[in-house]
């Protein structure tokens, strides 16, 4: 059985950064791709980042490029989201995503088969 564990989350100040990691388990190896999502309170979840496991390749939403860096440690089946200059738009719950399946719907919720139980992260102004 697969499982993603979210850690890192946290309370932080403006402009402030965190790091959020994934650990997967179960059929990690068999993963193609893993990403990070987001939803705010009354608002829906949307795309954050998310990478191809096999060559490292990123994509980002356009609200965190420049801000938000993914990455992967495939020996550790893990992978990491650093978010620097967060802002109080940034408070959400992140929910890490695996892709089992080839897709081409990295940047989009169907894109993912396996989900973690979330991670909250909330900035102060």
């Amino acid at each position: 059985q697969v499982q993603l564990i979210e850690s890192g989350g946290g309370l932080v100040q403006s402009g402030d950064s965190l790091r959020l990691s994934c650990v997967a388990s179960g059929r990690a190896f068999s993963f193609y791709g893993m990403g990070w999502f987001r939803q705010a309170p009354g608002k829906e979840r949307e795309f954050v980042a998310s990478i191809r496991l096999d060559d490292g390749f990123p994509y980002y939403a356009d609200g965190v490029k420049g801000r938000f860096t993914i990455t992967r440690d495939n020996a550790m089946n893990t992978i990491y989201v650093q978010m620097d200059s967060l802002q109080p738009e940034d408070t959400a719950d992140y929910y890490c995503a695996a892709a089992s399946f080839i897709t081409h719907y990295m940047t989009h919720e169907d894109g993912f088969d396996h989900w973690g139980q979330g991670a909250q992260v909330t900035v102060s102004s």
